[in-house]
């Protein structure tokens, strides 16, 4: 491989990944994040909300299309999932009941929450705890705890 093939292959292994998640409403998908998901904006323009959570970002953009809502499209990765599910909940966010598929190792959400077995080795859990819901517009997003 010569020098040119190399930095090739590496353009995009030190950039920062930047989730965008469509909205046919800004207006509505803004209300959602902020009172279901206690997120406020750091920065708009016509056209985009980006919001900051664990020091990375993610964009609401308007758009004439709509989400597929068919895959996660966006998760976060917290402590207590428990924690964490009650609060939406109670700040009325409704959470997906979901089967996993048998190749994941089946199952299916319970109040909520779904046991996953297995995890990356690098997280040294073996399994982790899933919940999925929607957001104003469509997009299916989640909540990940690993189990240690």
């Amino acid at each position: 491989m010569d020098a040119v093939d190399a930095h090739h292959t590496n353009l995009l292994a030190g950039a920062t990944p930047a989730t965008r998640l469509p909205a046919q409403d800004l207006e509505r998908a803004r209300r959602f994040y902020s009172e279901r998901l206690g997120l406020e904006p750091v920065e708009e323009r016509p056209g985009g909300l980006k919001y900051r959570t664990g020091g990375v970002e993610f964009i609401v953009f308007e758009s004439t299309g709509s989400a597929p809502g068919t895959f996660t499209q966006m998760a976060w990765k917290v402590d207590d999932i428990d924690a964490v599910v009650a609060e939406l909940k109670a700040r009325g966010v409704e959470f997906e009941d979901v089967e996993m598929p048998a190749l994941y190792g089946g199952g299916r959400t319970v109040d909520g929450i779904l046991e996953v077995e297995g995890n990356y080795p690098s997280t040294g859990a073996r399994g982790e705890r899933g919940a999925w819901f929607r957001d104003s517009e469509g997009n299916l997003l989640a909540i990940g705890a690993p189990v240690m």
